[in-house]
């Protein structure tokens, strides 16, 4: 699979971008597990125009994770072409335009999945920023704003004539936000309509390694987008890699995973302060596996929540470990 000039080898796996989540670490360490392209957080364009410091800081990317993509988003034509003209100066190797973001901050101010309720202006947006920029453009977007509309089939060749190199559709629409099951239907429609010759990426409850292997045997996309699975989850890529390349499962002990979340924790607090890097790292420790079955663990999962400086929570889970006999 190709993304403009850019050989991804067979059934890539993509690293979704996402808030809060997606940041240069947690980036690097799904590279090393095996993510074919990672994304960073997405870029509001205006606040980018207006050089808003968070947000400029969200465009540092580094050669270990190449290759990588700066998604941004934006209801403003002008703003996203200008916005798209300094995340090329950044040196990325795409620029992808969100129009599937749903939570009410973006999508109900016109801009993310919003858009999907005024596609002349999406395509418009689409057009320009493909004009404007020589790095391969993408989109990401949705099956439609509701149930009622359900337009990407039509929607995906327009967006293709627009200039666009791939296209991610997340199974849902705007209105089911992440609730209920994404609709791969849909996806292998678009994938199988014999106009459409871009990349197909699908996105959407790809939770473990057989379930990316039926997304391509099933529906035929060219990769699969993992989001929300890979929360305290880095590890998912070689799981992932290793079953679509027939590959043993690699098995990954607790203590080596335990190990990847204590390096993440670290890695955030270098990069940015003692308390910040450990409430940005929470997200990941409430979220992973690993802890799933232990008994009585309740009391420590609290303990380890509330944690606020480095040694204690990194007490917390070598204690963990400790109970759990260093397996």
């Amino acid at each position: 699979m190709k993304i403009g000039a850019i050989d991804l080898g067979t059934q890539p796996v993509f690293l979704a971008p996402m808030e809060d989540v997606t940041d240069i670490g947690f980036r690097q360490l799904c590279k090393r597990f095996g993510a074919s392209v990672v994304y960073t957080e997405f870029v509001s364009a205006e606040a980018l125009v207006r050089d808003v410091k968070s947000t400029v800081q969200k465009l540092n990317i580094s050669d270990s994770e190449r290759p990588v993509g700066i998604q941004i988003y934006g209801r403003d034509t002008d703003a996203m072409v200008e916005a798209a003209k300094i995340v090329e100066q950044a040196g990325p190797d795409l620029i992808d335009l969100n129009f599937g973001c749903p939570v009410k901050k973006v999508a109900g101010k016109g801009a993310g999945a919003g858009m999907l309720q005024n596609i002349p202006k999406m395509l418009d947006i689409t057009r320009q920023v493909v004009n404007a920029v020589k790095l391969p453009v993408t989109v990401k977007t949705r099956l439609g704003w509701n149930s009622e509309q359900l337009i990407i089939t039509t929607l995906a060749e327009q967006l293709q004539d627009c200039g666009i190199k791939a296209l991610t559709i997340h199974g849902r629409t705007r209105s089911q936000m992440y609730t209920g099951q994404a609709d791969w239907t849909l996806i292998g429609e678009v994938k199988s309509n014999p106009r459409i010759t871009i990349p197909i990426i699908g996105n959407g409850d790809i939770t473990s390694a057989a379930e990316a292997r039926q997304a391509f045997e099933q529906y035929g996309v060219d990769a699969v987008m993992v989001g929300r699975a890979t929360f305290g989850r880095p590890w998912i890529f070689s799981e992932i890699r290793n079953e679509l390349d027939g590959m043993p499962d690699p098995a990954f002990t607790f203590s080596q995973k335990l190990d990847i979340l204590l390096e993440l924790l670290r890695i955030n607090v270098e990069r940015i302060d003692e308390p910040r890097g450990i409430i940005h790292t929470r997200r990941h420790l409430a979220a992973t596996p690993i802890f799933k079955g232990i008994a009585n663990f309740r009391p420590t999962r609290i303990a380890m929540l509330r944690a606020t400086t480095l040694p204690e929570l990194t007490d917390i889970l070598e204690q963990t470990r400790t109970m759990l006999g260093g397996q």
